[in-house]
């Protein structure tokens, strides 16, 4: 077993991303017990009450998102998790020495996800277990500088001596190889799970991840807030033009299929998913046919 596998407690170093508002407990579940690692958000009170539904659906290691900005003026987070039992938590979205010495004085293992070189080094020093190095093809809130995957995860694990999960640009066995040569030792994924039978957003959301291209995505600057890739439909075209019209209705986009309510975190990865699978046929797909992608690299080799 490697660092990751060992740290989560997971048969499978695969961990679905934690996407507000969409992780949830049916979804989390699903991953667990494929043999990866389910996510369950906190920001929602709804997120938080699943931290203890979840354990209805499955008895596999579960973890949590901590994103720190939201949580930074209120530490009873922490208590939270540790009674729902939580054994790993991803923190995100703020300086990582805010929650890492009490999460792991709880007993937690805490990853920290960074999107450069210096965040890297900031969460190294701040003493995380692991980092989740997360490319800027990834959907969602991302630096307007950050590298992409291809890059920054090299770089990151030539610098920092932690065991790495890769994000951003992940969805198969290919894709995972190619991680795990290029210095991790597990992958999280988000929009591959958005297109999952066991996802609980709208079948309208996960068809327009099927239906993306390779320019299916755009990169928006949302005042207040960090850059996101988002879907590149009607609003998110206006949106990358000037409309100011963006997060109001996400959760009509997400559960009611309205496409226009809001703009879509997707990544680039999109492209490359080509249909709605049940979750254990992704994590298992991937996790049996990353050593054929391997020896199929070998192969090219000559």
């Amino acid at each position: 077993m490697n660092r990751v596998q060992q740290l989560l407690g997971v048969e499978i170093p695969i961990v679905q991303a934690p996407m507000t508002y969409i992780a949830r407990a049916e979804l989390a579940a699903a991953v667990s017990e494929a043999g990866g690692m389910g996510i369950i958000e906190t920001l929602t009170p709804e997120g938080q009450a699943d931290l203890t539904r979840v354990r209805d659906l499955t008895d596999k290691p579960v973890g949590a998102n901590l994103m720190i900005q939201g949580w930074k003026h209120d530490p009873s987070i922490v208590d939270v998790l540790v009674d729902a039992g939580v054994s790993y938590v991803a923190t995100s979205a703020g300086d990582p020495g805010l929650f890492t010495e009490r999460l792991k004085d709880a007993g937690i293992t805490v990853f920290h996800v960074v999107g450069n070189l210096r965040g890297a080094h900031k969460a190294a020093a701040a003493g995380v277990d692991g980092l989740v190095v997360e490319g800027v093809e990834g959907g969602g809130f991302k630096g307007a500088l950050s590298p992409s995957t291809m890059v920054l995860l090299p770089l990151v694990a030539s610098q920092v001596d932690l065991p790495i999960i890769s994000a951003g640009g992940i969805c198969d066995a290919a894709t995972m190889a190619a991680a795990f040569v290029l210095g991790a030792e597990g992958v999280q994924m988000g929009t591959r799970m958005l297109a999952t039978v066991e996802s609980g957003v709208h079948q309208n959301f996960k068809d327009a991840i099927v239906a993306a291209g390779d320019d299916g995505t755009t990169m928006l600057s949302v005042p207040g807030n960090p850059t996101m890739r988002v879907l590149r439909n009607e609003l998110g075209a206006g949106a990358a033009a000037g409309d100011a019209k963006l997060l109001g209705r996400i959760t009509d986009l997400y559960f009611e299929g309205d496409m226009e309510a809001s703009v879509a975190n997707t990544g680039q990865v999109s492209a490359r998913i080509d249909g709605v699978l049940p979750v254990a046929d992704v994590v298992r797909g991937m996790w049996d046919g990353v050593q054929a992608a391997l020896d199929g690299g070998r192969t090219r080799l000559g």
